[in-house]
């Protein structure tokens, strides 16, 4: 479906948050009436100093999308706390398309979560890596087996001059950048 010619009706709209205040915004907007509001959450592991940690951060850092009545609901909108303005092209303000929301509501679904979408390290056996940490920082190594559950993976590297299998903690790894399917 294609956005709406008027500004009288429903439609949605990319508005600008403070920075790191994307799910403040988006819950503000909540407890306004005929506010829509969808601010995808991408929820991920990261090997930090205190080891493996959580973190949760907006799909679109610094933005989230709201559907409402732009002449009747902009004010409001405009005036919720975390929220900095819409996006606009000079004094247009552009609505996203239904179909766009549409499509990442139901990738986001396909978790079964409302709008948090879970990711890890994508890795399969016979990938090209690189050791990141520890005593054999920066070997090449192809990976032989993938152990998920316990987030290790089992490596082929020369060493010494023999070829060796060793495991190693999945953080540990540099993996090859690869477009999304």
């Amino acid at each position: 479906m294609n956005p709406p010619t008027s500004t009288h009706e429903p439609a949605w709209y990319c508005l600008k948050t403070q920075t790191k205040r994307e799910a403040i915004a988006a819950a503000h907007l909540r407890e306004l009436e005929n506010v829509e509001v969808f601010c995808p959450m991408l929820r991920y592991r990261k090997a930090t100093r205190r080891g493996k940690v959580w973190w949760v951060e907006a799909l679109f850092p610094g933005y989230v999308l709201a559907r409402f009545c732009l002449d009747r609901d902009e004010r409001a909108v405009m005036y919720s706390q975390g929220v900095r303005g819409l996006v606009r092209f000079g004094e247009k303000v552009p609505a996203v398309a239904d179909d766009f929301v549409d499509v990442l509501r139901q990738e986001v679904a396909k978790q079964g979560t409302a709008e948090v979408l879970t990711v890890g390290p994508r890795i399969t056996e016979g990938e090209e890596v690189e050791l990141a940490h520890g005593p054999l920082c920066g070997i090449r190594a192809t990976v032989v087996e993938v152990l998920p559950a316990r987030e290790r993976v089992k490596v082929l590297l020369e060493f010494l001059g023999r070829d060796q299998v060793i495991e190693v903690d999945l953080f540990s790894l540099l993996l090859p950048r690869k477009p999304l399917p």
